[in-house]
């Protein structure tokens, strides 16, 4: 049987170790709370048997110096489930429970001030349900003031804190609840709270979150490591992961799976007929459905809400490569040009005798403020630098130069057929390769020259023909594009936001187009022995 990233624990009435209590102290005081939208006698706090059962999880093992075994919890639960009270109620254990720490602080942390207001508010309304909690505590709610609740005893806090991260390095917490990871952009954020957390023990980080898009992200960092851990992958007994999603080969519209996926659904929440009309609309509508699988069956999507196909069979391309292995096969390089100081494409598409194409690419990218870049596009761009996964270049700009010797350097060692330019801005490259005898030519970037490419693309990649060592900038280059269709069926690829690069599809769409439509193209290395000598030269710049 497959392994699977559920946490049957949750169900299986299995004993949880809480040698020193705690757990079931976690449980009564949670349940001694009161909630305005409660419909239990009193307004009690809902605690559900599968809640409980998280909590207990959480609080109870120990180790033999009382300090508990998890220190990270990543809790994956579509929307509806009420992740909101659960959060309230657990930041609430940790600022007037028995967790709390005298003069302590615990974070209610989120991308931005209306998120982590959202759940400040219903830790606060849960307090000004109890007059004794009232007296127990400050509030401070203002209108467009810090958030903050005070436990007046002892002087631990709750405080609601937001995206500029360069603010919290000063605090040192005990507790943080970070919500909708998914949405995160940048990382200043979670580095001020990671790095405050190792200032004091037995600290605990809860990271509750639906489903999110794309992988390169910081919310898919963490669910990749859950879910290794969740696999047996990772051995971290300090990591808790408790995931709920569906499978991508599961059916979306079985109800059995909408039970597994969503605990609550047999309490009440979310709705059950209100799932079955959001499934019903999704069943014609690929966005809708998309949209249905991520936020109610918790399946992590592609980037991309219409892509050009399956990042799944994208990914089954997958091999290991060796370059030396494609030097006397057919290639292609397309190449798509910075524009105001944006990333640079060099992508390669090698033919093999029986159809399948290997790409690799090459990307440049302007070095002058990097981690604003990476912040600004929301992708790992000094990473992928000491990575040498992208070539930063000194400078607002790439020097078109810089680019010609790399294709220069292409040519001299791979058999190229042609070099494919996105023409825009690119003239006086294509004519100083085109003079040293070098086969460059254009595919203007309109409708009838590139849709048929970008369809060879599709074509290539669901027909399982593509090879590749998934490169992470290419990967998400093809994960971020999103695809429209004219009148006649042609494709065209678009950006999903103003930031997204999607440069490393286009040379790619050209690259492999090229290499699968072209047979009459000769090689630069077929060509007169004195022509080929004064090309290689011309490469080297001899």
């Amino acid at each position: 049987m497959a392994k699977s990233t559920f946490p049957e624990w949750v169900f299986d009435n299995s004993p949880i170790d809480d040698p020193f209590g705690y757990g079931a102290r976690a449980v009564k005081f949670i349940r001694f709370l009161k909630h305005p939208a409660s419909t239990a006698p009193g307004h009690a706090f809902q605690l559900y048997d599968w809640q409980e059962r998280i909590v207990r999880r959480i609080h109870g093992p120990r180790h033999q110096d009382g300090r508990r075994i998890v220190e990270t919890v990543f809790m994956m639960l579509p929307r509806g489930s009420r992740k909101t009270s659960l959060a309230a109620a657990l930041s609430l254990l940790h600022t007037i429970g028995f967790e709390r720490v005298r003069g302590g602080q615990a974070l209610f942390a989120a991308n931005d001030r209306e998120q982590a207001g959202i759940g400040f508010k219903e830790a606060a309304n849960i307090i000004r349900m109890d007059k004794r909690l009232t007296s127990a505590t400050k509030i401070y709610d203002a209108f467009n003031s810090a958030k903050k609740i005070v436990h007046k005893a002892d002087g631990a806090e709750l405080q609601a804190i937001s995206s500029d991260g360069r603010s919290q390095h000063g605090k040192t917490p005990s507790f943080v609840f970070v919500d909708e990871i998914h949405v995160w952009q940048g990382r200043d954020l979670w580095e001020a709270l990671k790095s405050a957390m190792v200032k004091v023990s037995n600290t605990l980080m809860i990271i509750a979150t639906t489903a999110g898009r794309g992988s390169e992200n910081l919310g898919f960092e963490q669910y990749d490591y859950a879910r290794r851990v969740a696999l047996g992958e990772i051995d971290n007994p300090a990591f808790l992961p408790i995931i709920f999603e569906a499978g991508p080969d599961d059916d979306w519209q079985d109800e059995t799976l909408w039970h597994r996926v969503n605990p609550g659904l047999k309490d009440g929440f979310p709705n059950l007929n209100a799932l079955r009309t959001a499934a019903k609309e999704a069943e014609h509508r690929p966005a809708e459905r998309a949209a249905f699988q991520q936020f109610n069956l918790n399946l992590w999507q592609a980037h991309s809400r219409n892509p050009l196909f399956d990042m799944a069979v994208y990914d089954a391309g997958k091999v290991e490569l060796d370059l030396s292995d494609m030097e006397e096969l057919p290639c292609y390089l397309g190449v798509d040009l910075s524009r105001s100081g944006d990333l640079t494409a060099v992508v390669a598409a090698w033919l093999h005798d029986d159809g399948r194409v290997t790409v690799y690419p090459w990307f440049f990218l302007p070095g002058d403020d990097l981690k604003g870049r990476s912040e600004r596009d929301g992708v790992p761009y000094e990473q992928w630098r000491d990575e040498g996964l992208v070539q930063v270049i000194e400078g607002p700009v790439i020097e078109p130069e810089i680019v010609e010797d790399h294709i220069r350097e292409q040519c001299a060692r791979f058999n190229v057929r042609e070099i494919v330019f996105d023409p825009y801005d690119a003239g006086r490259m294509m004519q100083h390769l085109h003079d040293d005898g070098l086969p460059a030519v254009e595919m203007r970037q309109n409708i009838t020259t590139m849709g048929p490419a970008i369809a060879d693309l599709e074509r290539v990649v669901n027909g399982h023909a593509i090879r590749h060592d998934g490169h992470p900038v290419l990967r998400h280059h093809f994960d971020t594009v999103v695809v429209s269709y004219n009148d006649t069926g042609l494709p065209r690829l678009h950006k999903g936001r103003q930031v997204d690069r999607i440069d490393g599809a286009i040379a790619a769409a050209m690259a492999i187009s090229r290499s699968v439509t072209s047979d009459s193209a000769p090689s630069i290395h077929e060509r007169d022995p004195d022509e080929y000598a004064a090309a290689m030269d011309a490469a080297w710049g001899e």
